[in-house]
């Protein structure tokens, strides 16, 4: 079932389950179908036609989830963007979209963060959210005792689409405006609910463990599971968070835009392997191909870039996606991320992928957060440097942290610069900025 007919199915079996919180505010299954029928006939009226895109701001409130329903039920496009979007910005994609036919499957499109380059709209069917969907519920055992704490970006796949998963299983979501208010996050689990799950960034895991980490421990035993992705997480990060939720079930998901929600490995097994990603879900396929990139077939990944056909062939061949991910399979049949293609720096000869050099930089006790980037010696070219923000009350010093990467990682991955920096810019989704970096 889609979306809109699962709230639909459980309007009628089960009228009174909570289907959405966020702060005081709550919505019923019921009260939530009769909004979205509501909203519906309001977007006809307003002139809203079938298969044409909507393009609106997402907000971090039950009206969001109204609205994003109401649109499909009325089998027109959601198109959400960012809630901060400027004007330029929401005009020039709705001018784009609405200059565009579309095929009569498509009921999302969703515009990518642009941390590699341009921002592109990635249209998704009807089946590849509903196959995402499937995905989720078998992998990550998704159930109707579940709440699922959304506190990520509405517009964003890691968020927007654990909001299938969870109403489809007959759940709850529980919507919050980021992580803001640490308060906030632990107040969700004084509600009467069984199970609690969420998903978090690892950069959002991390501040939770160094700001919260008895209140993490205090309600372990009602945290289901905690998925992460879209960038990677330490090793030292893993192993704090398995002893911090000991019975929980705590995932490393590989996902996109234009792939769906694809892998996934439970890393809460006394192994904690860095970049494991586990095994492809069940509607989903991946291979390695010969230059070691990552290769998604199944039916979630996109129909192709909104008015860009150059970019979809370049990534969308005879029904496969050729991501820019780096990987390899194991002995055991599971896969590992060893980077990405757009992000590895050359370095006399030697290709370096960035992200094992800033999980060798943060397992330092006195670094919080790093990235590693490229610079220029004035003898020797092309070097490795590393932007580090010390840990409270710490000066490490460039020595210190070049042993400590030496002594997990080849030479040419050692950094020769070394620069102290009171943050890392990251995207409002959690990764690292690495194009501001670029430029």
């Amino acid at each position: 079932m889609t979306l809109e007919q699962s709230i639909a199915h459980y309007a009628e079996v089960a009228p009174d389950r909570a289907a959405a919180v966020c702060a005081e505010d709550a919505i019923s299954y019921s009260e939530l179908w009769n909004r979205i029928i509501c909203r519906a006939d309001e977007l006809r009226t307003m002139g809203l036609e079938e298969h044409r895109p909507y393009v609106f701001r997402a907000s971090q409130n039950i009206d969001f989830l109204v609205t994003y329903c109401a649109i499909h039920h009325a089998k027109a496009i959601a198109v959400p963007l960012e809630h901060k979007a400027t004007e330029e910005s929401f005009q020039a994609i709705k001018n784009e979209v609405e200059g565009c036919t579309f095929t009569d499957d498509i009921v999302d499109v969703l515009y990518t963060t642009g941390t590699t380059g341009k921002s592109k709209g990635v249209m998704l069917s009807e089946r590849a959210l509903v196959s995402c969907t499937d995905n989720f519920i078998a992998d990550l055992h998704f159930s109707e005792e579940l709440l699922f704490i959304i506190s990520g970006p509405l517009n964003h796949i890691a968020s927007l689409f654990k909001i299938h998963p969870t109403l489809s299983a007959g759940g709850t979501v529980c919507i919050l405006d980021g992580l803001k208010d640490m308060n906030a996050f632990f107040e969700v689990f004084d509600r009467p609910f069984k199970k609690v799950a969420t998903f978090l960034v690892p950069a959002s895991i991390r501040l939770i463990m160094q700001l919260a980490y008895d209140k993490l421990c205090a309600v372990s035993d009602k945290i289901d599971f905690i998925e992460t992705g879209a960038a990677p997480i330490t090793k030292q990060d893993m192993e704090l968070l398995s002893k911090a939720l000991p019975n929980s079930r705590l995932y490393n998901t590989l996902g996109g835009t234009e792939i769906g929600a694809v892998c996934t490995y439970n890393f809460n097994d006394g192994r904690y392997m860095e970049g494991c990603i586990g095994r492809p879900m069940k509607n989903s396929v991946i291979e390695i191909s010969e230059e070691g990139g990552l290769v998604v077939s199944g039916p979630t990944i996109m129909s192709g870039y909104v008015a860009d056909e150059q970019s979809t062939r370049q990534v969308l061949k005879d029904g496969k996606i050729y991501t820019s991910d780096l990987g390899f399979v194991d002995e055991e049949g599971l896969i590992h991320l060893k980077g990405r293609q757009g992000d590895v720096i050359n370095i006399g000869g030697f290709k370096v992928a960035p992200s094992e050099v800033e999980a060798a930089a943060i397992s330092h006790p006195e670094i919080k957060d790093c990235i590693c980037i490229a610079a220029t010696h004035p003898v020797i070219g092309p070097v490795l440097k590393l932007l580090f923000v010390p840990s409270d009350g710490c000066e490490p010093k460039a020595p210190t942290i070049a042993r400590h990467i030496k002594s997990l990682l080849d030479p040419h991955k050692v950094p020769t610069y070394y620069e102290a920096v009171e943050s890392i810019r990251r995207t409002y989704n959690g990764k690292l900025d690495r194009k501001y970096y670029k430029n």
